[in-house]
């Protein structure tokens, strides 16, 4: 089993809580350690974001329940009547992420009897933002995520995955239902990329000129993104289609086969390059004479198409339909892979000094 960041922030955090209270003599300390719980989030900005927002939802709950118990006592129907109106204020204000929080101010609050209810209220209300700045704090110094390594190597991998999947399929190599398992495996590990792609593009720069290293490589990452759901696209026509593929003249095979392996490279490369592993004479994608423009390759496949077909039997007729469909998506991948060429030799020449160590050591 892997504990992750945020799991041993969370142990960290509500230790750091529960000291912080017996360190102030604070009454109920574990009021500190419940609110630390919620307050942990999976990247510093929406730490921040949090904070403010669970302080609002505290004060609600806070003033809520003063009031209740002042005007109605300790009764536990005036308890659920608050926890009812907290709730309804909370989702007007669109708190929502804090009502959890501010529920446990409530009942913290009301379930002090005696005549000193506002001194313990107020108490109360100090110890539950105890915790939360705690979370706070540990979220800030404790294991401070690092989404852009972890997006990275996540991006590579999957791309591994599909390009290992996709040089099977244009084969017909692969089996039926390893396949379709396969592909739906990897629909939800690019999903999962989207998210860390959002923590990523949450993480706040504080110096001006990184600013503009960050948003350059938001854009790469994006393009990374794009296309790498362009080759899943691709192999899912490829299994789709597997056996009208199969029954393509040879010669039209061999084509699909080398442009898809030569891409497939391409894309491998391209990441190399963007990680500075990839030797200067092999930073650029020279083509060869041979390799055909898309517009050029659309041209002969159709000439070829006709002449096949003509030429064919009654039991060697294929269907071009489903043939020009895999072209296509062949050719959109190829556009998507040229492009994040061109954002990733950009942010090469404005940022060639630019260094990302942990990037360089974890990768490889």
């Amino acid at each position: 089993m892997k504990l992750g960041a945020r799991v041993l922030k969370t142990g960290v955090a509500i230790v750091f809580a529960l000291f912080l209270a017996e360190l102030l003599n604070v009454p109920s300390p574990v009021f500190a350690a419940i609110a630390a719980i919620f307050a942990i989030q999976p990247s510093i900005y929406r730490s921040y974001l949090t904070i403010i927002e669970q302080i609002q939802g505290n004060l609600i709950g806070a003033t809520i329940a003063v009031l209740f118990g002042l005007v109605f006592g300790h009764h536990i129907v005036a308890v659920g009547i608050a926890a009812i109106i907290v709730l309804g204020i909370m989702m007007k204000l669109k708190l929502e992420k804090s009502i959890s929080l501010a529920l446990v101010t409530v009942i913290a609050i009301m379930e002090v009897p005696g005549d000193d209810f506002l001194t313990f209220g107020l108490i109360r209300f100090g110890t539950v933002m105890l915790g939360v700045f705690a979370a706070f704090t540990v979220n800030l110094v404790f294991l401070p995520p690092k989404y852009e390594v972890k997006l990275f190597k996540k991006i590579n991998s999957v791309q591994d995955d599909i390009i290992r999947w996709a040089r099977l399929a244009v084969r017909q190599a692969s089996e039926h239902t390893s396949t379709k398992m396969a592909i739906t495996k990897l629909q939800s590990r690019l999903n999962e990329l989207d998210t860390m792609y959002e923590f990523f593009k949450e993480e706040r720069s504080y110096f001006k000129n990184q600013k503009y290293v960050k948003a350059r490589k938001l854009v790469v990452y994006r393009q990374m993104l794009t296309t790498s759901k362009k080759s899943l696209e691709l192999l899912m026509r490829l299994h789709k289609h597997e056996n009208e593929l199969g029954k393509l003249p040879a010669q039209f095979q061999l084509i699909i086969q080398e442009r898809l392996d030569f891409l497939l490279t391409y894309h491998e490369q391209l990441l190399l390059k963007y990680t500075g592993k990839l030797r200067p004479e092999h930073s650029k994608w020279t083509r060869h004479e041979e390799y055909l423009q898309g517009s050029e390759l659309m041209e002969q496949f159709i000439k070829q198409i006709v002449l096949a077909q003509e030429e064919a039997t009654e039991d060697e007729q294929f269907s071009s339909y489903h043939l020009l469909y895999i072209l296509s998506r062949i050719l959109d991948y190829e556009e998507n892979l040229e492009h994040l060429d061109t954002l990733i030799v950009s942010y090469r020449s404005y940022h060639s000094d630019e260094k990302n160590l942990d990037l360089e050591s974890d990768f490889y």
